[in-house]
Parts: structure tokens; sequence; C-alpha cells
């Protein structure tokens, strides 16, 4: 370990400055500074924008939770259909990180934009094969997850704006991953906290019919949570 490494190891208020730092946004030169330090940087604010994305999910339940038990089973099951998009999602983001990375690291940003055009054209093309099959297939696919036929007659519109939105998934995860491969995490991490802010303030209001919008139920649960990834996007 470097001096300068140790030194701020050692030194607790360092430690701190470099993990607010991390949650402002760095300019550092990655290849220049110490190790510790460039793997906190880009940690924090990853792991805050990875907490961000799990709340999209939990706001769900918590407001559809007061339809009753046939709308919450929707959620869950949808969700356990949208692991597989976002098993597909990261595995596609790694990738398209690492290859800006290198490309950044290389001192190529023309090649890096490159590498990130074609990484999120192809998110977008994969999204909108996912998307079409959950428009067409939603019912079939719940009643694939054992649903009951009470959750299939309720939940089916939910499934498909979720999956039917699927492309504001993999762009959401594939531009982030970009912006995390060229050394810009923060900007990953504020993205999913705007887009979870607009989907906690559309939920309840679309799904109970607040003020001027419609009431529709668990459904608007899934609008409010396509239209906060979108707005991310």
């Amino acid at each position: 370990m470097t001096t300068a490494a140790t030194a701020e190891a050692a030194d607790p208020s360092s430690a701190w400055s470099t993990i607010r730092e991390a949650i402002r946004g760095s300019t550092a030169d990655f290849t220049e500074i110490p190790i510790g330090r460039a793997v906190v940087l880009l940690a924090v604010p990853m792991v805050l924008e990875m907490l961000m994305e799990s709340v999209f999910a939990v706001a769900d339940v918590f407001f559809v939770g007061r339809l009753g038990a046939d709308a919450v089973a929707t959620v869950g099951i949808t969700e356990s259909l949208m692991t597989i998009i976002y098993a597909v999602a990261m595995g596609l983001s790694v990738g398209a990180a690492a290859t800006v990375a290198r490309r950044i690291g290389e001192r190529d940003p023309d090649g890096a934009a490159r590498a990130a055009v074609q990484s999120i054209l192809f998110a977008l093309c994969i999204g909108v094969l996912v998307g079409a099959t959950g428009i067409f297939f939603a019912p079939q696919l719940l009643a694939l997850m054992g649903a009951s036929s009470d959750v299939i007659r309720t939940g089916s519109s939910f499934a498909r704006v979720m999956i039917g939105a699927s492309s504001g998934v993999t762009l959401l995860f594939l531009i982030n991953a970009v912006f995390r491969g060229a050394g810009d995490a923060a900007i990953a991490m504020r993205v999913l906290w705007i887009a979870n802010a607009v989907n906690i303030v559309l939920g309840p209001c679309l799904i109970f019919g607040l003020g001027p919008f419609p009431r529709l139920g668990v459904t608007g649960a899934a609008v409010g949570t396509g239209i906060g990834r979108w707005t991310g996007v």
C-alpha cells in the first residue's frame, strides 16, 4: 500500500471526506489516485444506486398493500418475472461498463462513446423484445408462475405495464453503467434518486386517484414505476 493510501486509511476525517466526495461526485482521475480511494469513490454511489433500485418494488408493495392480498400477490409474482429482466440488464451493464472503462483508461473518449452507443442500442432492442412479450402474454406468464384466476384477472394489466416498460429497465441499467465506466458513478446514483422520487409521488396518486389523477388501482403502481424509470432514462 502506498504512503498516501496508508495515511488516508489512518485518518478518519480523510476517509469521511472521501465518502462525501463519492456522494457529491468526484472529478478524480481513477488511473492516478490510490486504489483504495478509487474503490470507495466508485463503490459508495454504486451501493446507494442499487439500494434505490430495490426501493421501486418496496414502494409498490407498500402502497398496493392497501388494495388487498390479490394486489400484493400481483406485485410479488410480477417482480419475480422482472428479476429475469434485471439479471439480463445487469449482465449487459457489466459488459458495457467494462468496455467503456477500458476505452476511458486508454484515453480514447471517442471509442468509449461508440461502445456506449452500441451497448445502449443493444439494450433497447432487448427491452423492446421483452416488452412486447409481456404486453401480449402477460396473463399466460402469470399463470405460468402459478397465479390464481383472481390474481390473473386483477393483475394482468399491472404485468403488461411493468414488463411492457422493460426498455426503461434495460436502458436505465445500461446508461448508468456507461457513466460508472466513465468514472462518474455519482450521476447514476442521482438518476435513481430522481426516478424513485417520481415513483413515490405518482404511485399513490395513480393507485388511489388522488387529486386530478385517475384511480387505476394496482395498475397505477406499474404506471408510476414505469414513468419513474423513464424519467431516469
